[in-house]
């Protein structure tokens, strides 16, 4: 490990247990194993235990922004949460030089009956700094949270964007060698996220080591040079940036293809209506301008009055939560759809899709009236735009619904 390397992890291994009965039970098994001078056996997994992360190793540098990205449940956050000593690893060794300052869990170091004001003090001090670090840079703080009056209200009544508002601040005043940040800010507006970034790019020209968590692969690939792309608890890729998203982006294409083959036990959300088969015409690899034609084939056993179909279209490199390129239901374009007893296909129709060079994200929800529970719900589903140097001609998308009962 040289002088410039902040962080170093070695053959690292995290174990988990399925039942929380059995968790316990190792736990208390381990406790008065080590009490006894014997080893835990930490390198051997028992009923119901699985490795969350197995076989890590990766360094970091002074200074150096490393991305880390991967499909829920690949490793990514128990990765952090053991970097900044939250967990110990089962194998493997963790070297860290330098103070670290995490933003990892929503709330995470806070006390919800304490204010605003109380809680920059505790979260400070959970990350190493002294009452008079805090003091010379309370005002600092209070004013990049931007949360106003509200500091000296209890953190309980604070909404997920206050949370986060307060959690980097203290974060990112407490001159961290390291920084941690998880997907939480993702919950801030777009103006906060800018504010943030502009304060990670500072960090890191003051030499701060940073490690960042993401789904979104705009932002991945405008402020990290370098990253690991996480599946199944190991390391699939560490390299450039653009390599890590390709690999993710095929690595999100293939497990949609698995999945498709399971689709009617993954979407069916009701008992009354079951999903046969969910086609794309011509295919879900497209050239801009292309229709798309997306079947979905069921069988209901009740009658279902003015269902409401929820299409959205979204960017593959952004949240949920904005850069549509279409988001609409069947309503808001006219068409009253009703499900009667029997076989049938609704049909969703997409005619001259403005996409050039891009994997967009789909998501479909189908809704009894009024919204009271869902009949169908499909998400993240990825559909390719080749490239092309032809212009699709508009900048809206034109989109029809409709319902065909079919007669056994």
């Amino acid at each position: 490990m040289d002088k410039d390397t902040v962080i170093s992890v070695e053959h690292v291994s995290k174990k988990y247990c399925k039942s929380l009965k059995k968790s316990m039970y190792y736990g208390a098994m381990d406790i008065g194993r080590n009490m006894l001078g014997l080893s835990s056996k930490s390198e051997i997994l028992r009923k119901d235990e699985f490795w969350a992360l197995n076989d890590i190793s990766f360094e970091v540098k002074k200074g150096e922004t490393l991305g880390i990205i991967g499909p829920n449940g690949s490793g990514k956050t128990t990765m952090l949460k053991l970097l900044n000593g939250i967990f110990w690893p089962d194998k493997g060794k963790i070297t860290v030089r330098g103070r670290v300052g995490a933003l990892i869990e929503l709330g995470a170091g806070f006390h919800p009956l304490l204010t605003g004001r109380e809680n920059i003090y505790i979260n400070a001090a959970i990350l190493g700094m002294t009452k008079n670090e805090v003091d010379k840079k309370f005002d600092d703080i209070i004013e990049f949270s931007d949360i106003g009056d509200f500091i000296d209200t209890p953190v309980k009544f604070y909404s997920s964007g206050m949370f986060v508002r307060l959690g980097f601040a203290v974060a990112a005043h407490s001159e961290p060698d390291i920084l941690l940040v998880d997907e939480v800010l993702a919950v801030g507006d777009v103006g906060f996220q800018a504010k943030c970034f502009d304060k990670i790019g500072d960090l890191k020209n003051q030499g701060t080591a940073i490690i960042y968590v993401t789904h979104n692969m705009h932002q991945l690939s405008t402020f990290t040079q370098r990253a690991i792309l996480f599946d199944y608890g190991i390391i699939r890729v560490d390299d450039n940036v653009n390599k890590a998203i390709s690999e993710y982006k095929r690595l999100c294409t293939f497990k949609l293809e698995f999945y498709k083959e399971e689709i009617e036990k993954v979407v069916t959300g009701n008992e009354h209506f079951i999903i046969k088969e969910v086609s794309f015409l011509p295919s879900m690899e497209l050239n801009p301008g292309d229709d798309l034609d997306i079947i979905i084939s069921y069988e209901a056993n009740l009658n279902f009055k003015n269902i409401i179909i929820d299409t959205v279209l979204v960017r593959d490199d952004v949240h949920y939560s904005g850069n549509f390129y279409f988001q609409g239901t069947n309503n808001s374009f006219g068409e009253k759809i009703d499900i009667i007893d029997g076989k049938g296909s609704l049909r969703i129709y997409f005619r001259s899709i403005p996409v050039n060079d891009a994997v967009v994200k789909l998501y479909i929800t189908i809704w009894e009236e009024g919204r009271t529970s869902i009949l169908f719900w499909w998400r993240n589903i990825p559909i390719k735009f080749r490239r092309s140097n032809l212009s699709t001609g508009q900048n809206h998308l034109d989109v029809s619904y409709s319902n065909e009962v079919r007669a056994d």
